[in-house]
């Protein structure tokens, strides 16, 4: 069997376990229609960068698997079996590194598993890292919603503008999960059009993450003024909204960090 067959197959395998109890979730909160709609609560870059990741691996190589392919694929497969979507991106992480260590040279299958290696921070790692340190993150999302709105903080909670009530800054609303989405969509973009390495790339991502923090402050801080603006802002109109404008930052961001490679293809 051909290699980047195989190797392929293993990742979607990997890719649809992970994302199975994602989706399960999304439509047993919003039914099937809005779940698809909101494409199971996870993000467009997520998508294209699994989608593009996939198909760089699966392009034309000559060389065939090994019996150490198959062991790996093996282990990989025991993980994916089971009912935790950690376990299918615990197990995506390793066949990764794996890959690269296999892979010789730059060829398009290395830069595919790097892609996919940068989708597993958004959807394990960065999760991982939020449940260790949710105390000191929250706090940070707190502190900063607090200075935009004036007013007092006791924890996790913010006083609303107007006093009317308070404002509870919960895991969702935390600007760690959209800032991980900056390593999925920069590394995608950067192996899709083979950008060198430049110091100048911490800049672009830098931008890209402070756009992520600014507007996900300023909808926190827009919620906390009352009651009505919670309302209307906590909404689908309001999800919808603010997810559309951080992909459209971030996007836009790491298209500018390599538009040179990117508009010479075009």
């Amino acid at each position: 069997m051909p290699r980047n067959e195989y190797f392929a197959a293993l990742c979607i395998l990997g890719v649809a376990n992970g994302i199975a109890s994602r989706a399960i979730q999304s439509i047993a909160e919003h039914g099937w229609i809005n779940a698809v709609f909101f494409m199971f609560d996870i993000s467009v870059i997520v998508w294209i960068a699994c989608l593009l990741g996939i198909a760089l691996i699966f392009e034309a190589q000559n060389d065939r698997t090994t019996t150490l392919d198959l062991l790996v694929g093996a282990a990989c497969i025991l993980l994916f079996a089971l009912p935790v979507g950690g376990a299918s991106w615990l197990a995506l992480t390793a066949f990764g590194f794996y890959i690269l260590l296999a892979v010789d040279g730059a060829s398009s299958r290395k830069r595919g598993a790097i892609i996919l290696l940068a989708v597993t921070i958004p959807m394990l790692w960065s999760r991982l890292l939020f449940r260790s340190f949710a105390d000191i993150i929250l706090q940070i999302d707190t502190t900063m919603d607090a200075g935009m709105l004036d007013t007092e903080q006791s924890g996790n909670v913010v006083r609303f503008a107007d006093g009317s009530g308070d404002l509870v800054i919960l895991p969702a609303c935390s600007s760690l999960a959209n800032l991980s989405l900056i390593f999925p969509c920069w590394v995608a973009m950067s192996q899709a059009t083979k950008h060198p390495w430049s110091s100048k790339d911490l800049v672009w991502c830098f931008l890209a993450g402070g756009s992520v923090v600014a507007i996900n402050v300023t909808r926190m801080s827009l919620m906390g003024l009352n009651e009505k603006y919670y309302s209307m802002i906590h909404g689908p109109v309001g999800d919808i909204s603010t997810s559309i404008l951080l992909v459209c930052f971030i996007f836009g961001f790491c298209m500018l960090g390599v538009r040179r490679e990117l508009f010479s293809r075009i």
